[in-house]
């Protein structure tokens, strides 16, 4: 509300001070009011109206010593004073001399004194009066925070509140109708309304739908005077937007999803996503996605993405084109969140069909075991074949396989594999001792794609064979005192064995056959592996004799059981009562009298050094008789063989048997051409010739099979072979040639059909050629 301005002048004082209560005067728009006390009382009961922005505002003061001769003066001062409000020196006549604004300032507090002109003198004491301004409806209403922001959820039933609106008017609220505002909506209908008292805007549309339209501007207006004719008005936008409710349900935009996926894609891979679209947004477009029907509900999963939007399809098992192609997968989308008001405009859920077809890769071969494993006794026969393993080629084309063994899994080459059945042989003998497992990798090849390669690992234990004879655990050094009795012991020897017998160790020990009447010393077997060496006699001397060598016999307990003989050596030392040694000077006693211990040891010495000596030329001169072929050697690619002798044609039948390449035993066992020796020495021998199961037989082609694989890896192992292949090229010969066929065979049929008198023209070297197809008998009977 608006206030209006009023003049209040404190009559008491004047009538105390000034005596000119019946002169005083306040002029109104050229209004007199009336005087004295009528006057006074007016004023006290009914405050006189002013317009704050009127200027003709003037009021007077009087007093009764003014005689209007100008003596007197007077003075106006206080808040305003010779800046807003101005007085008559005078006439005493009060003027406003700026415009007066009540939302400025609502009231001034001013002093007045009438003074002698000439001297200055008071004449009356101060007195105070208060102005009070006046309110007029000068402010409009305004919102002093639009424009406004609000929403409202769809589908929100009639009368909804969507937000409160205030407009504030600066006049005053306790005069009059300037400040009673009234509101009013002048865009936005008919979707919503505003309360004219509160400036609530409610809705007045039901079931409005996100979905359709999402944003209104409502345009509310605040009017004072209680929206009577001539108020002021102000006016702000609403921007209303509807929120989201989950109201629609989800759809699939395709009945059927056509995806493939690689049979090689492994498990956990993507093969794709689906989503089940829905009107709504944000929390209630959010779905779940879940299989559930379809062969392929154990082969394939479904879950959902980050964005709780989309299905994501994953492989949960390895897949295989060659026994099964595709997959059919009944898949179920729903909402997440729902909401009990919109239950009826469901079901908030929906089904499509994934057809999933599995590409065919070419895959590696497949062993028909993960792993496999074999024992072997490690005294086995060279080419023995002790497992075979198969793999097979998993696509449909089922390609030819070649197998062979890894060879850093085989650096020692002890293992052989034949490339067509898979059998694995040994080609070097084993040793448990020395190594006792083999890990070996066999690889797999298709015929068709040398680059598809599987591999499995074969674990070769070697079984252990007593084939290692027992050994006294260390090199024993045993001493007898002087003053030994009989029966005393004087050692505790113990043996060892590599071999490791699945029983344990069992070690039986005796004296060896030649020292079994040793008047000196016997030996107990105590049956825990360990035996006692105790004297025999008593008596001992470092004179007589000062070293005794005992032979001991060591047996184990194993078949085949192996025995070793080991020595004892006692020495004989004197020692004191207690039996501490005090000396042992077999020196004197070992060595001959003019060869000391340092002459000993370089005698020995120099034997060393001519041993190495003797085998480094044994060593050179077997390198100087079989070179290597090294890379700055000249490649050789074409053997010449001279031969010095003639064939016998058909009737030679020792020139070279082919039963050799059928038969390498028999070959062997056979008569041998004496004129010639074979250069290098067969290994078909460690072939056994046997049958391989799933494989070549024994007997035909499988023998000479065998013989080319052996001859394979001897070239294998042996380091000076030439690292590359030899091709031999010869050249065409036969009707496609320029030379013809050079055969004499069914030479008889067209002999007649050729003429021969160009070899008289070769001259006389050809002239017994000519003679002998009869050129020369021709031409003599023509002449």
């Amino acid at each position: 509300m608006l206030y209006c301005g009023v003049i209040y002048i404190n009559f008491w004082s004047i009538l105390t001070d000034l005596q000119i209560l019946h002169d005083l005067i306040i002029h109104y728009r050229g209004n007199k009011l009336l005087p004295g006390n009528q006057a006074y009382t007016y004023i006290k009961t009914q405050p006189i109206s002013l317009p704050k922005y009127d200027l003709s505002l003037h009021s007077q003061l009087h007093s009764d010593m003014d005689q209007g001769d100008g003596n007197i003066r007077y003075i106006l001062s206080g808040e305003g004073a010779n800046s807003t409000f101005t007085i008559d020196d005078s006439t005493g006549d009060i003027h406003a001399i700026q415009r007066l604004d009540r939302e400025v300032k609502s009231q001034y507090v001013l002093r007045a004194q009438a003074r002698h002109r000439v001297t200055g003198r008071p004449l009356e004491p101060e007195s105070e009066f208060i102005v009070k301004i006046q309110d007029i409806n000068d402010n409009e209403p305004k919102f002093l925070d639009g424009p406004y922001q609000a929403s409202v959820p769809e589908m929100s039933p009639i009368g909804t509140s969507v937000i409160h609106l205030t407009a504030t008017d600066a006049d005053d609220p306790t005069y009059g109708n300037s400040a009673r505002v009234v509101y009013s909506i002048l865009e936005g209908q008919p979707y919503f309304s505003v309360e004219p008292k509160t400036g609530i805007v409610r809705v007045s549309l039901a079931d409005m739908d996100r979905e359709v339209r999402e944003e209104y501007q409502v345009v509310i207006q605040a009017k004072d005077m209680g929206g009577q004719m001539g108020g002021l008005a102000g006016t702000t936008t609403v921007n209303i937007t509807l929120s989201d409710v989950n109201d629609n349900p989800p759809k699939f935009a395709q009945k059927l999803y056509q995806m493939s996926v690689p049979e090689s894609a492994p498990v956990g891979s993507v093969v794709g996503r689906i989503r089940a679209k829905d009107r709504d947004e944000g929390a209630n477009a959010e779905m779940t996605y879940r299989i559930i029907d379809g062969d392929g509900r154990d082969t394939f999963d479904i879950t959902t993405d980050p964005t709780n939007l989309f299905g994501i399809i994953t492989i949960k098992k390895t897949l295989d084109f060659e026994s099964k192609r595709s997959y059919t997968l009944k898949v179920e989308g729903s909402n997440r969140h729902l909401d009990p008001r919109y239950l009826n405009k469901g079901p908030f859920s929906d089904i499509t069909i994934v057809h999933v077809s599995v590409e065919d890769v070419d895959e590696a071969p497949e062993f028909s075991a993960p792993f496999y494993y074999a024992e072997i006794p490690e005294d086995v026969e060279i080419g023995t074949i002790f497992k075979t393993v198969s793999a097979r080629d998993p696509d449909a084309a089922n390609n030819s396989i070649r197998y062979s063994i890894e060879r850093t899994s085989d650096p020692g080459k002890y293992f052989y594999m034949d490339i067509t059945s898979g059998a694995l042989m040994t080609v070097l003998p084993l040793d448990r001792e020395e190594i006792a497992w083999h890990n070996i990798t066999i690889l797999a090849m298709e015929m068709n794609n040398p680059n598809m390669i599987g591999s499995v690992s074969v674990a070769v234990k070697v079984i252990d064979i007593n084939d290692n004879p027992p050994s006294l655990t260390q090199y024993y050094e045993a001493f007898v005192c002087e003053n030994a009795k009989a029966g005393q012991l004087i050692q505790t020897v113990t043996a060892t064995d590599p071999d490791e017998p699945t029983g344990g160790q069992h070690f039986y020990y005796s004296l060896a056959p030649e020292a079994a009447s040793n008047p000196n010393f016997t030996l107990r077997d105590n049956q825990d592996n360990s035996a006692w060496i105790l004297t025999r006699r008593g008596g001992w001397s470092q004179r007589e004799q000062s070293v005794y060598h005992l032979p001991i016999l060591v047996t184990d307990g194993e078949p085949p059981v192996q025995t070793a003989t080991s020595t004892l050596t006692v020495r004989v030392c004197s020692c004191d009562a207690d039996g501490n040694v005090l000396s042992c000077s077999a020196e004197a006693y070992t060595l001959p009298a003019s060869l000391s211990r340092g002459a000993l040891i370089a005698i020995l010495a120099c034997i060393f050094v001519l041993l190495v000596m003797i085998l480094l030329m044994l060593s050179l001169r077997s390198h100087r008789k079989k070179p290597c072929l090294t890379d700055e050697e000249e490649n050789v690619h074409e053997n010449i063989v001279r031969y010095d002798d003639e064939g016998g044609g058909e009737e030679d039948t020792e020139a070279f048997d082919i039963a050799a390449m059928w038969n390498p035993r028999e070959a062997q066992l056979g008569k041998l051409r004496q004129d010639m020796m074979p250069e290098i020495e067969s290994l078909s021998r460690y072939v056994p010739q046997v049958c391989i199961s799933g494989g070549i037989m024994a007997t035909g082609d499988g023998n000479v099979h065998s013989y080319v694989l052996s001859k394979l890896y001897e070239a294998d192992l042996d380091p000076c072979a030439p690292p590359y292949d030899s091709l031999q090229t010869y050249a065409y010969e036969g009707e496609g040639s320029v030379a013809e066929s050079l055969s004499s065979l069914q030479s008889a049929a067209s002999h007649n059909d050729h003429d021969y008198d160009y070899l008289n023209d070769w001259g006389p070297r050809f002239r017994k050629l000519a003679e002998m197809y009869g050129v020369i008998e021709a031409n003599n009977s023509l002449w």
